[in-house]
């Protein structure tokens, strides 16, 4: 049918300050999350009654996983700003890309609002093993949107 979608091969990242967008093998964590308000009161007819809403936006996490190269140190470097505490350059803005692999277009995009680093970590590495390293960069964020939705929600 026109307009689906379900493979999904290549991913993109661009964030604030990484001059390249970045190819990942891997994203997850990309979701909307609330809290639920919860109210009980008793009817009129005196039965017991609980209805649950939706509450704010909960901040999220997402991990970008890529496989390893040696001229690019962009997952290094930005952890170890937020590491060292050098906030102003660690949070940042950006937007992961889904392209569809046939003919190169966007897809749908996410955008991401102050992101962090929490977590980097390197895929297995094996002496004699041929499968590649990868490194996976775990963010927190404050939020996510996509432009591209239909009811012009998030």
């Amino acid at each position: 049918m026109a307009g689906e979608f379900g493979v999904a091969s290549v991913f993109t990242a661009t964030f604030d300050g990484i001059t390249k967008p970045l190819v990942l093998s891997e994203v997850s964590g990309l979701k909307w999350e609330s809290d639920v308000i919860e109210t009980k009161s008793n009817t009129a007819d005196g039965k017991y009654e609980i209805v649950k809403l939706p509450g704010k936006p909960k901040p999220g996490e997402i991990t970008l996983t890529r496989v390893m190269r040696k001229d690019e140190d962009d997952f290094a470097t930005w952890f170890k700003l937020a590491f060292l505490g050098v906030l102003a350059d660690a949070g940042k803005t950006g937007s992961v890309v889904v392209m569809d692999p046939t003919n190169a277009t966007e897809v749908r995009r996410y955008d991401i609002t102050g992101a962090y680093p929490k977590k980097l970590e390197f895929g297995q590495m094996k002496a004699g093993d041929t499968s590649v390293v990868t490194e996976k960069l775990t963010l927190v964020h404050s939020g996510i949107t996509s432009p591209m939705s239909k009811l012009g929600l998030g």
